[in-house]
């Protein structure tokens, strides 16, 4: 830090006001990276409670907050396929507030030409959480054995076999879009309000295949209801040991996962701050309680860096903008 000399003799010595104006100006922002956070800091999770993001928001809570000197406030905005709490989060500009964003994030800006914010230009990557993959399933009666005979079936009978999801624009139709572009075949997408309406149908053989959350998939695969493909992560699932993934058939530009990462509104906290942050992140990813947690929840710690993480999300952000452009994907 600079030295300051400023005397006034005929005041006694005492410091003019524009030296002191120009002394705090020299010392704020040592301060502010020193004594951030001067309060609670708020976790803005764009959904509401009990899902991925939202148990994972409150992990990191929990976890980060006594490192950080202050309490971690979840807050859930939920709305419009998460676009209402994100751009509430790209809105504040307190320097106290965070977001727990998703795969939505990146979507949304290419899917609905109403969305504002901008990932790159809005907000400033602290580090990626959590990660879970999708199982690629067929009814357990289907006469589909691999990915390869789905393929097969689907190039000998274009757009016959139906590709069930969980809504339009949604992480499963994505995948499904995305699995037709790259292996040459015709799907037909059949959407559904949420995975819970899909299954049924789906284990009753009323549509062909699904890109579902590994957690929904678990039990009827066990009991022999749904019958398992691939799974989008890089490894094995534990869950599901012995199912392919499909990097292990060669389509590993078929890896898809759901994810969560912890992002804060650009520009509001110093450097140092999000340093701080990304220190405590990865301290929590590390512990046994979050492991764990996340363990009994089928997902797995995905840490990263703030620049491996503001790439990852740059690449995610223009995965989704092709393929939403190629397969001519439009928003409910």
């Amino acid at each position: 830090m600079r030295t300051i000399r400023c005397f006034r003799p005929s005041i006694k010595a005492l410091p003019s006001v524009a030296c002191l104006a120009s002394l705090l100006a020299a010392l704020s922002p040592a301060l502010a990276a020193d004594s951030w956070p001067v309060r609670p800091v708020h976790i803005i999770v764009p959904f509401a409670t009990g899902g991925p993001a939202d148990i994972s928001a409150r992990l990191l809570a929990e976890a980060m907050a006594p490192g950080l000197g202050q309490s971690m406030v979840v807050e859930n905005k939920p709305g419009a396929g998460s676009i209402v709490g994100v751009t509430a989060a790209a809105q504040t500009k307190d320097g106290h507030t965070l977001l727990m964003g998703s795969n939505s994030m990146v979507v949304n800006p290419s899917l609905n030409p109403l969305v504002t914010y901008d990932v790159s230009r809005d907000f400033d990557a602290v580090g990626m959480v959590s990660a879970q993959p999708l199982v690629l399933v067929v009814p357990a009666n289907s006469k589909i054995q691999s990915v390869n005979d789905l393929i097969a079936e689907a190039k000998a009978n274009p757009g016959k076999l139906s590709a069930g999801n969980s809504g339009n624009g949604t992480l499963a139709h994505l995948t499904s879009e995305l699995f037709a572009d790259q292996t040459g075949i015709m799907l037909t997408p059949v959407p559904y309000k949420g995975e819970s309406a899909l299954m049924p149908d789906l284990m009753n053989g009323l549509v062909s295949l699904g890109f579902l959350n590994l957690p929904s998939v678990v039990t009827p695969i066990k009991s022999g209801r749904l019958r398992a493909l691939a799974v989008s992560s890089p490894q094995a699932a534990p869950d599901l040991p012995g199912v392919a993934t499909f990097r292990s058939i060669n389509y590993a530009s078929l890896e898809v996962l759901g994810w969560a990462a912890l992002v804060s509104p650009k520009g509001t906290i110093a450097a140092e701050g999000l340093a701080r942050l990304e220190s405590q992140l990865g301290a929590a990813l590390a512990s046994d309680t979050v492991l764990k947690r996340f363990a009994s929840l089928s997902l797995t710690a995905f840490p990263m860096n703030r620049q491996a993480t503001d790439q990852y999300l740059r690449a995610e952000v223009a995965r989704y903008a092709r393929i939403i452009k190629t397969r001519s994907i439009k928003a409910d």
